[in-house]
């Protein structure tokens, strides 16, 4: 015989980084990156400093070449600018600003540049940062990407040519046409270079151009700066998302482990039964799985204590009639009287019947709960239900048999509970059958059907001697009867068993009491039926006909 393949145990507890922890700080991490990624990529920071910084420079250029217009041109008639007293004005009005200034006649000449008028203005000077240690691990971070980091609009590199005239700037020749204009471009290190051009106008004539120029270092350095303290803090959020992200996935992996692993073990079933570990208390999605577990596991254990001791009834009762058969066999070839053999024929007929009956009920019995769940559920009018069945059995009715009375209370007509009309039908059946068989002749089985709030309540009597009262508590047990007048072997004791069953597995309750008679006697017994209602109205197309359920 084939050897059976191992069972493969599925390893648990993986440690603080296991699958479900790395997609918690996968999820976290990359939110958190894409902020700071999309603040560092849309860079209005810098964007809105050039713009400054160009609207400062047009401002200034603006009194300048207003200044120019009234000093440096020969009076309303003048056609050009006075190139001496336009070069000293030019310095005196910009040297507290470093700016470099250069103006341009309206022939697009050159005429005067700061950097020439302005001793050691020729030597570029930048400003170093202070000696330190070196780069930190933010700005050695930063260095690695800044050159992934786009710029947020394209510039062109700026040339300082030897001969320089108007047409070489774009915004020179826009001013010498009466316009004012800005750019910003790139030196050769990149560093960003700001120009604004202004027209030098007197009485509305255009008699030059100027131009405000400047490299804006102290912007990038300022964008450094901002980008290297955003940076610091994602750093200190990067921690803190890291430290929450393992303290959120250990308290949902570590109970989800606890659960897995007290499955495991009430998988396989060894030794002591198992506690599933008690997380209620969370009132979350984690308390929630554990009392569903721990919810399956007790109905599992109480299916395996009821498989047990349904087997130990099972045994029972089928060892009384073997035993009833092999002792009328010893005793049918230890006799030869034939009428003492007749009776032991009887007796082997009468165990025979019994057992035949016992392993069929016990069969039904076994197969009810598959049947159960197998069911399709849907609204059943019980009025409908009842009706259909009583019909049947006053169809059937035989001579000196019972009669059969249906009552439906008005607020119960149309009512349904949702289920299974074919294992619902059975539970009316049984109890119809059982009073059948202790009525007497020439009486009455009484099926009455009302609401009571939220509830269906279906009640069926009879006119029987009633239930003793030691039985009352035992009689849905299986294999219990009380019949002491009836023949021996004729039920088998499941029938209310299975009753029960059904109904529980309904989401109902089903009880035994007597009817009061007089002198405090029994007048019969009575079953009550109780099974949650649906109060919208069923479907007429969900109404049982007496054939689904016959």
């Amino acid at each position: 015989m084939p050897l059976s393949a191992p069972v493969r145990r599925h390893t648990r507890g993986r440690g603080p980084f296991s699958s479900l922890t790395r997609r918690i700080l996968a999820v976290n991490v990359v939110a958190l990156a894409v902020l700071v990624g999309g603040v560092l990529y849309l860079d209005q920071f810098r964007s809105s400093l050039v713009t400054q910084r160009a609207d400062s420079l047009l401002t200034q250029g603006e009194i300048i070449a207003g200044a120019l217009g009234l000093a440096a041109s020969s009076g309303p008639e003048a056609t050009d600018l006075d190139i001496l007293p336009a070069r000293a004005l030019l310095l005196r009005l910009t040297d507290p600003t470093a700016t470099r200034a250069r103006l341009f006649n309206n022939d697009g000449q050159l005429v005067a540049d700061t950097n020439d008028l302005r001793p050691g203005a020729q030597v570029s000077r930048v400003e170093l940062p202070p000696p330190d240690d070196g780069p930190g691990v933010v700005e050695f971070l930063y260095d690695l990407l800044e050159p992934l980091l786009p710029v947020a609009r394209p510039r062109s590199l700026y040339v300082d040519y030897p001969l320089q005239q108007a047409r070489d700037y774009p915004e020179a020749a826009a001013a010498l046409a009466g316009n004012t204009g800005a750019i910003e471009r790139m030196t050769a290190d990149g560093a960003p270079h700001i120009s604004v051009a202004i027209p030098v106008v007197r009485f509305r004539k255009v008699l030059g151009a100027l131009v405000l120029s400047v490299e804006a270092r102290d912007i990038d350095q300022a964008i450094r700066a901002e980008r290297l303290a955003i940076l610091e803090v994602f750093a200190f959020a990067l921690a803190v998302t890291v430290l929450l992200s393992i303290f959120l996935a250990r308290t949902i992996a570590s109970p989800v482990h606890q659960l897995a692993e007290a499955a495991e073990q009430v998988k396989a079933g060894r030794g002591e039964r198992v506690a599933i570990p008690n997380f209620s208390r969370r009132r979350d999605e984690i308390g929630d799985l554990s009392l569903a577990l721990q919810s399956m596991t007790e109905a599992l254990y109480g299916r395996i204590d009821a498989i047990e001791s349904f087997a130990a009834d099972v045994a029972h009762e089928l060892k009384n009639p073997l035993s009833s058969i092999r002792s009328a066999v010893e005793a049918w070839g230890l006799t030869r009287d034939a009428h003492a053999r007749q009776r032991l024929t009887e007796i082997i007929e009468i165990d025979v019947r019994r057992l035949d009956k016992l392993i069929s009920e016990i069969s039904d019995a076994s197969r009810l709960d598959a049947e159960m769940a197998r069911d399709r559920r849907r609204p059943v009018a019980l009025d409908g239900l009842l009706k259909g069945i009583i019909d049947t059995y006053t169809d059937l009715k035989r001579e000196g048999g019972p009669a059969f009375e249906l009552t439906v209370a008005t607020e119960a007509r149309d009512l349904a509970v949702f289920g299974a009309a074919e294992q619902l039908g059975r539970v009316f059946r049984n109890l119809i059958d059982n009073a059948i068989s202790f009525s007497p002749e020439g009486g009455k089985v009484r099926v009455a059907l009302v609401r009571d709030g939220r509830d269906l309540v279906a009640r069926v009597e009879d006119d029987g001697p009633g239930i003793p009262d030691e039985a009352l508590t035992r009689i849905f047990e299986r294999f219990y009867t009380e019949r002491p007048n009836e023949q021996i072997g004729s039920h088998s004791g499941l029938g209310l068993a299975i009753v029960r069953q059904i109904v529980e597995g309904h989401e109902g309750s089903i009880t035994a009491s007597n009817r009061p008679g007089t002198a405090g006697t029994a007048a019969g017994a009575c079953f009550t039926v109780r099974l949650p209602a649906l109060i919208e109205k069923p479907r007429r197309g969900n109404r049982p006909l007496a054939s689904d359920i016959d």
